[in-house]
Parts: structure tokens; sequence; C-alpha cells
């Protein structure tokens, strides 16, 4: 049977009455139709096996990239962050040395008081208080009361900030003096605070108190 007899004969089957087709017509459509049942199956089934893994894949591929540009962008500016590392270093240890060491803390609240007196300034209190420990420094609160006129307080308040060490003014209140004192005569009362660093030995033993601290108040919470 010829190629084109065999067209003529494809031609003229009626789809709609496959049962009346040719032994090998009937045999090709069949093996044709199992073929694409079988393809359209075993995609569907690997489709759905794997589309989670897919999904998964796709997140982290967009997480490595994420990652990617962020390492690359500190990889570039690597140099950049060691310089700036450096000035906070720097700016730090400047800060440090201005805080007096255990020693230095009574010559310290000695110029405090003079700076007071060198501006025209009666003294009438200076009274140190309790130190509060910090993280690496201690705080020490002095509590100053000084009359005079608005000028000398303004001295005053000049001549500490240009003392070498960090001293800082709170709780800042002014007010007339009352009696014969004259009428510019002011009094102020101000919380003076001055800091000193830890040495290694108050450090440790204020780590020693916070970890005693911490281990009875988990002992308070399992009783």
């Amino acid at each position: 049977m010829s190629f084109r007899s065999t067209l003529d004969e494809l031609n003229q089957l009626d789809l709609r009455e496959p049962g009346r087709w040719p032994l090998l017509a009937r045999a090709g459509a069949i093996v044709l139709w199992f073929v694409f049942l079988s393809v359209v199956v075993i995609w569907l089934v690997v489709w759905n096996q794997n589309k989670g893994r897919l999904d998964t894949a796709r997140a982290t591929e967009q997480k490595l990239r994420t990652e990617f540009r962020e390492k690359h962008a500190k990889a570039v500016n690597l140099d950049l962050y060691k310089t700036q590392l450096d000035d906070i270093e720097r700016s730090f240890g400047a800060m440090l040395r201005q805080l007096p060491g255990k020693t230095e803390v009574p010559s310290l609240l000695v110029d405090i008081s003079q700076t007071g007196l060198a501006a025209g300034l009666q003294q009438q209190l200076f009274q140190p208080q309790a130190q509060q420990n910090k993280d690496f420094y201690a705080e020490l609160p002095i509590r100053i009361r000084l009359t005079g006129s608005y000028h000398e307080m303004g001295d005053f308040v000049s001549g500490i900030a240009a003392l070498p060490r960090i001293v800082t003014l709170h709780d800042v209140s002014i007010k007339p003096v009352g009696g014969d004192a004259g009428f510019d005569q002011l009094q102020m009362d101000v919380t003076a605070k001055t800091y000193r660093y830890l040495d290694e030995d108050e450090l440790a033993a204020a780590e020693a108190e916070r970890r005693a601290a911490a281990a009875a108040t988990r002992r308070a919470g399992a009783q």
C-alpha cells in the first residue's frame, strides 16, 4: 500500500464512528491516546511533587541574593567602616581621658568649688552625694548652693564648662535672695555631676554584684 493511498484512507475515516475504522487505524489511535494520557499524568504527578521544592528553592535563591547584595555592599565599604571605627575609638579615648581616676576626684571637687569662688559667688552648700556606678564609669553628684549676681553665676557656668574634666550641671534653680541681700542677689541651687572611670577591680566587683542580684531574683521567682 502506497503512502498516498494510506493518506486517502485516513482522510476517509469518520471521527464519529471509530468502531468502523480499520484495525490498524484503531490500534494507532489507541496507542496515541495512551501516550498522551501517560504524558499528562506523569507531568501532573511530577509537577505536584516538586512544586513545593521549587517554591522553597526560589525563596532560598531570593534570600541568598539579598544576603549577597548586603555582604557585597559591606565589602565595598569595608575601608570606610574601618576609618569610621578608628574615628570612634579615638573620640571615645579622648572622652575617656576626660574622666578622672579615683585619686583625681578630690582635686576635681576642689576645682569645682574654687570655680564658684573665683566667679565671686558665695558658697552656701557643697555636699557630695553617694557615688552611682554605671556600666564602666561612676557618676558623682554634688549638691551646690551659691549666691551672687546673675553675671557671676554666668561666669561660674562658663568656668565649669572650661574645666579639663567632664562636669555637667543638672536641676538648676535660680531665685532672688530675700531680706537685705540686695535686689541683684540671686541664689542658685544646682547638682553638679562629674564622672570617673572604674578600675578593673571595681568592674569585677560590680559584675559580681549584678550576677548575685540576678541569681537572687531567679531563686525568688522559683519559690
